[in-house]
């Protein structure tokens, strides 16, 4: 049971009863040190409040929690651009084009170019894009099987567009006469001036003249296992022919005619390879969501984990399996379909090579979209309006003397305008964007979890902000699955700065976690975007309170049946104790106990010498 003093002029420690000389003085003992300042002050120079400021969101999306000392350059989930500091800006607008005028269901199977035009297999259709007028023209060819892949190769002195259909592959050079060869055929790839080809079982073929194969090697594996076949450079750093197989990475030996298991060593994997792509000075190779990049060295590989299957990984409705990869000036695209389930597999066991870190979930259908990597960070640069349709092709050109991004979703074909430099948004006037974007931060907690956060206020920054162009702001608390109501829609340019709870009675709002959602708009002008420059949270961190009471304690006389002698061995007991000690000096049956503390106790004092034990004696009582 608790103890209680009633009597003035006394105080209780380890349930034994000491007079004491004054009052006893009651201090906070959590409270932080004070800052110190030396030089320039900084965004977190002020003594009380802490600061996180958001104006560089290129570290891109996939944290999900993050503490006051991460970094601030990333983002839980955003379909924003990220790639500009001091910039967060709508997505880049998509084109949906015309519908095809192709019947009943069917997918996109592959887009290619030949001679600056756009082609597409609707379903067994091919169809080619009329840029002026936005329309598909009529049916050019009917492919035997939906196509698998296409390719635009150079042959002869003949410029040739080639459609893959598994059973064979299609092709014309001139748009007009198309040519169906009956060469099995899943994947092609155009090397060392001639053409090759590869078919379900694994076998490979070359053609020096089109039309005209002969086999090669042979993938000692069973059918059905190639998901990819492409070209990229070996430890010598010459450029061979790879295939990619669900039990990892082959390469071929054209002299010797056969193939050969290559680092790196992946585990099985059903949709090993599906996106597999040279890329500025690696091979790229996918594995569900997960990406490995490949540097080929001299008796070694140098194999990174990078895909956006790491750290936190995406949003369940964002999650899917990576189908295609395709390279670009400034980001190695990703498109992956969310219609479909990840596999189990994209949680690499990563031996030999460290492991993605998020936690595989089979999901339920969700968003389908594509994904930029600039080697810092992934940014959105599309999702899909509905969830109920699978992304299915994809192909960087630059027909029509426009550099897009083209690909295939909810039997329709898409494109987007895609930089070919770094640029700055506040100098080039022509980027067009979409029409909303949301961007999500990380919930923010405390290092430490028994510290409480007070939210103080939040200052956002915008440019170009008008009654079209806008931002919504929102905040979510303790990791709630819904937003508290938003704080507000600005419209303005210059810096808004909302309190907590409310500019009214700004006394600050307790969080234990929080997060921000922005939400961007335009109006009808596809070329102007609100330009958020800045985000800067202020919030205050309090500890848990912990009280330290002093006092001295007068020794001079028998007290409550203790001798001196007898007060000052039980002092000694109670200073010497590993387990805290309570103490009280009043008389409180308050639910909750609040007025008796556990602590530890520090003595310092004066006592007399020889046999007598009086004295007075300073203590501090402290809760650790």
């Amino acid at each position: 049971m608790p103890e209680r003093v009633v009597e003035q002029g006394e105080i209780s420690l380890n349930a034994v009863r000491y007079p004491i000389v004054g009052p006893v003085q009651m201090t906070l003992a959590s409270v932080y040190p004070d800052k110190t300042v030396a030089g320039d002050v900084s965004k977190d120079s002020q003594p009380i409040a802490s600061v996180v400021a958001w104006n560089d969101w290129g570290g891109g999306i996939g944290v999900e929690r993050m503490t006051e000392r991460d970094p601030v350059d990333r983002a839980w989930w955003s379909t924003c651009t990220l790639r500009f500091k001091n910039h967060l800006l709508l997505p880049p607008l998509t084109v949906i084009t015309a519908a095809s005028g192709v019947a009943g269901s069917f997918k996109i199977g592959a887009i290619g170019e030949l001679n600056t035009e756009i082609y597409a297999a609707f379903g067994t259709s091919i169809r080619k894009y009329n840029n002026v007028n936005d329309t598909w023209g009529s049916s050019l060819a009917t492919l035997p099987e939906v196509a698998t892949q296409s390719l635009s190769f150079r042959l002869g002195a003949v410029n040739y567009l080639a459609f893959a259909t598994g059973g064979g592959y299609t092709y014309t050079s001139d748009g007009i006469t198309w040519v169906d060869d009956t060469k099995d055929t899943k994947f092609l790839v155009f090397w060392d001036q001639r053409l090759w080809g590869i078919d379900s079982t694994g076998q490979l073929w070359r053609a020096t003249a089109i039309g005209t194969e002969t086999d090669d090697s042979t993938l000692p594996l069973p059918s059905n296992s190639v998901t990819n076949l492409f070209s990229a450079r070996n430890a010598a750093g010459n450029i061979i022919i790879y295939a990619m197989t669900t039990s990892g990475l082959y390469a071929h030996d054209s002299v010797n005619a056969k193939f050969e298991i290559t680092a790196p060593d992946l585990p099985t994997h059903p949709d090993n390879g599906l996106g597999a792509v040279r890329w500025r000075d690696s091979t790229y190779l996918s594995a569900g969501l997960g990406i490995y990049a490949v540097i080929n060295g001299t008796n070694s590989a140098v194999v990174t984990v990078v895909g956006p299957d790491k750290d936190y990984g995406l949003p369940t409705d964002q999650q899917g399996k990576i189908i295609n990869m395709v390279g670009g000036h400034t980001d190695l695209l990703a498109l992956i379909d969310s219609t479909s389930s990840p596999g189990v597999g994209d949680l690499f066991d990563g031996a030999a090579m460290g492991s993605h870190m998020a936690a595989v979930i089979l999901t339920p259908t969700g968003f389908s979209e594509i994904l930029g990597w600039n080697e810092r960070g992934w940014e959105t640069k599309w999702l899909a309006a509905t969830g109920t349709e699978s992304a299915t092709t994809m192909l960087v050109s630059n027909a029509y003397n426009t550099y897009r991004l083209w690909w295939g979703h909810n039997q329709r074909v898409n494109y987007m305008a895609v930089p070919t430099g770094i640029v700055n948004p506040d100098q080039v006037t022509t980027f067009e964007f979409a029409t909303s974007g949301e961007h999500i931060t990380p919930w923010l907690t405390m290092d430490a979890k028994d510290v409480d956060g007070l939210a103080l206020y939040l200052a956002v920054e915008l440019q170009r902000a008008t009654s079209t162009e806008t931002v919504v702001v929102e905040y979510a608390l303790n990791y709630s699955t819904t937003y508290e109501t938003a704080l507000g829609t600005i419209s303005s340019n210059g810096l808004t700065t909302y309190y907590f709870p409310n500019s009214t009675t700004p006394t600050g709002t307790a969080f234990r976690s929080i997060r921000f959602r922005l939400t961007l708009a335009r109006g009808s002008t596809t070329t102007t975007s609100p330009d958020v420059i800045s985000m800067t949270f202020v919030y205050r961190k309090k500890l848990k309170p912990r009280w330290a009471a002093s006092c001295t304690l007068d020794l001079s006389g028998e007290w409550k049946g203790n001798s001196p002698r007898q007060l000052q061995n039980a002092l000694i007991t109670a200073v010497e104790s590993n387990a805290l000690v309570e103490f009280t000096f009043h008389d409180d049956t308050t639910s909750g106990n609040p007025r008796n503390y556990y602590v530890d106790v520090r003595l310092s004092g004066h006592e007399a010498t020889g046999r007598d034990y009086t004295g007075q004696v300073a203590i501090s009582a402290v809760e650790p």
